[in-house]
């Protein structure tokens, strides 16, 4: 088995990205390794509570910033995703959560956002915009039905309990 060898630094990468994902530490990026970066950056500093970069130089040195901190526009978080994830899969009795289901899940959340109101501090719905649940449970109650792991299908009357 081959496994990649990473060679460089964390500065080394950030030299001419386009994106930054953190999913590590707190703090461990700054305004200069931002710098380095493209124009136009898109920075996702998701470790909490405290992101890989502080969320005001974040801002300030990025195109669009995310955040797992509530505190801040475009929290990205994960309370988004399943509570609709799993009334999808009850609905459907679903014998699995597979990986259509979980796309169907992340396409869904991008669409609540109406047309027209997108924006660098609007790109993900707060996890109180009431849409999003039911629009995740629809979605991925169809795609568990279209990936054969739904074991009840849906009546013409059926919908998500929480509507």
């Amino acid at each position: 088995m081959t496994r990649d060898s990473p060679k460089g630094t964390l500065r080394d990468a950030l030299k001419g990205a386009d994106v930054f994902i953190g999913l590590s530490v707190g703090n461990v990026v700054t305004a200069d390794d931002l710098d380095l970066m493209a124009p136009d950056r898109i920075v996702f500093a998701l470790a909490n509570p405290d992101p890989e970069v502080p969320p005001e130089l974040g801002t300030a040195h990025s195109a669009i910033f995310a955040t797992g901190r509530s505190d801040y526009p475009n929290q990205i978080n994960n309370a988004l995703a399943f509570p609709g994830i799993f009334r999808g899969a009850l609905d459907v009795q679903a014998s699995e959560i597979n990986e259509a289901m979980k796309l169907a899940a992340a396409q869904a959340i991008a669409h609540v956002i109406p047309e027209g109101t997108l924006s660098e501090d609007y790109i993900i719905p707060s996890v109180f915009d009431k849409a999003v649940v039911p629009c995740v449970a629809r979605a991925v109650a169809a795609a568990a039905r279209a990936s054969g792991v739904a074991r009840r299908r849906a009546k013409a009357d059926d919908s998500p309990i929480l509507e």
